[in-house]
């Protein structure tokens, strides 16, 4: 095959992986953050203790994490055909991309909390601060590099499950390797799609590490906990205030 020939196609599922890999992420950030917190919060010793939740939500995310993604989109199929019609395609690959990816970006989000100083929240408990006030004016500002990281990480792994994805009707890189490169015999087409996997990967590990470089060198995470935390020093006045 021509390189006149490859473009157009490598193009296209470009593209497809480009949407499945955005959209996974999307979802699996929207459903992920609170679910880390929620893990994070009702843990032994947090602000809203509570095992039985924190064991249940625990196994949940578990399951999640131990299927093959490959089996998983298999057992998918009914209820991703159910929530967008169909079950095969980039479309029909976003749902079970964003449910395998939803339980592994929780616990990273549940990791990176961990990570945040004890003190800062004991100090901004005794100023009288509430449970989401701490949450999103000292825990998650205080992590958002680690948050990013995390971020990071589910990218390149949702890159990889696109291609096990595209191996199976899914569309994109995976099913244009699988599909011309392997049943067709293109050598040269299957060694472009493994290379355009890598550059893909690499720059979004680039992307991600510069981002988290900037961060440090800003203070981010120290100005955002001291920010936070100002804050909940001029709510207390109010606060105790309005209770008067």
């Amino acid at each position: 095959m021509s390189w006149n020939d490859m473009q157009p196609l490598l193009y296209d599922n470009t593209l497809d992986t480009l949407f499945m890999v955005w959209w996974s992420t999307f979802y699996a950030v929207l459903i992920g953050i609170p679910v880390g917190v929620l893990l994070h919060l009702t843990d032994r010793g947090a602000m809203l203790q509570n095992v039985v939740v924190n064991k249940v939500l625990g196994a949940i995310v578990n399951i999640g994490r131990s299927f093959p993604f490959l089996i998983l989109i298999v057992v998918l199929i009914p209820f991703t055909r159910l929530v967008v019609g169909v079950s095969i395609g980039p479309t029909g690959a976003v749902v079970p991309l964003a449910i395998a990816a939803i339980p592994f970006f929780a616990r990273l989000v549940e990791a990176a909390l961990r990570e945040v100083d004890h003190g800062l929240v004991e100090a901004a408990q005794a100023m009288g601060g509430g449970t989401w006030t701490i949450v999103f004016k000292v825990l998650l500002p205080q992590a958002l590099p680690a948050l990013i990281a995390a971020v990071t990480t589910t990218v390149i792994t949702l890159i990889g499950y696109s291609a096990i994805a595209g191996a199976v009707g899914g569309g994109g890189l995976g099913n244009l390797a699988y599909t011309y490169g392997y049943q067709q015999y293109e050598t040269s087409l299957m060694i472009t799609t493994v290379v355009e996997l890598i550059v893909l990967v690499t720059l979004v590990q680039l992307l991600g590490d510069l981002i988290v470089r900037r961060l440090a060198r800003r203070g981010g995470r120290t100005s955002a906990a001291r920010v936070g935390l100002r804050r909940v020093r001029t709510e207390e006045p109010a606060a105790a205030t309005e209770a008067a």
